[in-house]
């Protein structure tokens, strides 16, 4: 249980992650206090982009013209996921 004591410490160090606007924390609390690193935004952002570029290319890529199937899919979701990675820390 917790102690009136360590509640008021509690809810000055959240009002203090709350009002410091330099503080990197913010941007990696989603929520009470899942933490949700740059990483995972780069993986779902990666996944829509791999999913709009494999929709386009679906047909060639199924051909087998260039590399196996798996691999080509396999690549382009790299690519995708390091380019939304890229565009989210330089944006």
């Amino acid at each position: 249980m917790l102690t009136p004591d360590l509640c008021s410490k509690q809810e000055h160090f959240v009002d203090t992650l709350s009002t410091n606007p330099g503080a990197p924390l913010p941007d990696l609390i989603l929520g009470a206090s899942l933490y949700f690193p740059p990483i995972f935004k780069a993986f779902l952002l990666g996944l829509v982009f791999w999913l709009l570029i494999h929709r386009a290319l679906r047909d060639w890529i199924y051909s087998g013209d260039i590399w196996h199937p798996t691999l080509m899919d396999l690549s382009l979701f790299v690519i995708c996921v390091s380019g939304a990675l890229w565009l989210l820390t330089s944006w």
